[in-house]
């Protein structure tokens, strides 16, 4: 059987939401308003310092949908490497030692995120992870519709989402780690044998400390990043957009 470590993206893996750095790259092409990227931003800014309610994720995904319907893939494809070049330099060093740990030790890596499946299986290769499980939405006639294809990979979703990969790959579920700064990640935590508590907010600390999880704490990126300088991004990143399309067209 197959061990893993499983990675929350938003406050685990990076610092922030990635949703602010698809939402920057939207407006510039004009996807979404100016009203609408400053109300992001001050939601982004809540978010930050105090974790999303499951209402207002709902928004988000509410938001998200509509904004992608009617959009071609190739448009969309198109913004990852400048969303990816705003995400990297955020990446937690110290989670990416994690990461690099579980390779090590002989463990299959994956993020698990509630963003775009394209968005988080780009991130996974650029980082060399194994794999990315994203929210997936349907594409017809190179269009994406709104509608999700499979579930929001949110809460419970995530579970549903691993039991599918699961299936396929065998996971080791007791074997395995998950990631997490979150209690809405509490469904994804209890499914393995081992729960990490990644700068958690105050609920997912009360609980860690009961279940004696182990609790990880560093609240600053500081001056050394886990990937730095705008050509290392560049290089890390520009060949994104091809991949996509070579992707979806195999």
């Amino acid at each position: 059987m197959v061990q893993a470590a499983f990675f929350d993206l938003d406050k685990t893996l990076m610092a922030g939401s990635s949703g602010m750095q698809f939402a920057k790259a939207a407006q510039e092409r004009g996807l979404i308003s100016r009203t609408q990227i400053l109300r992001w931003g001050r939601d982004h800014a809540r978010y930050r310092i105090k974790g999303a309610t499951d209402d207002e994720t709902s928004q988000i995904l509410k938001v998200a949908r509509e904004t992608l319907a009617g959009v071609s893939y190739t448009e969309i494809s198109r913004m990852w490497p400048e969303v990816l070049a705003g995400i990297l330099p955020r990446i937690y060093p110290e989670v990416l030692a994690e990461v690099h740990r579980h390779q090590d030790e002989g463990r299959r890596t994956f993020i698990v995120s509630a963003a775009g499946s394209d968005m988080v299986e780009s991130l996974a290769q650029v980082l060399g992870m194994d794999g990315g499980i994203g929210t997936r939405y349907v594409v017809e006639d190179g269009v994406y519709t709104g509608a999700l294809d499979g579930p929001f990979v949110y809460g419970r979703g995530k579970v549903i989402a691993i039991e599918a990969l699961s299936a396929d790959l065998d996971f080791d579920l007791e074997g395995s780690w998950a990631y997490s700064d979150s209690a809405s990640d509490l469904p994804m935590l209890e499914l393995v044998g081992n729960a990490v508590a990644v700068n958690p907010d105050a609920p997912l600390l009360e609980i860690a400390r009961r279940e004696n999880w182990k609790v990880m704490r560093f609240e600053q990126l500081g001056r050394n990043l886990a990937i730095g300088g705008t050509v290392a991004v560049a290089a890390l990143v520009g060949g994104i957009g091809g991949w996509l399309s070579r992707r979806r067209t195999g």
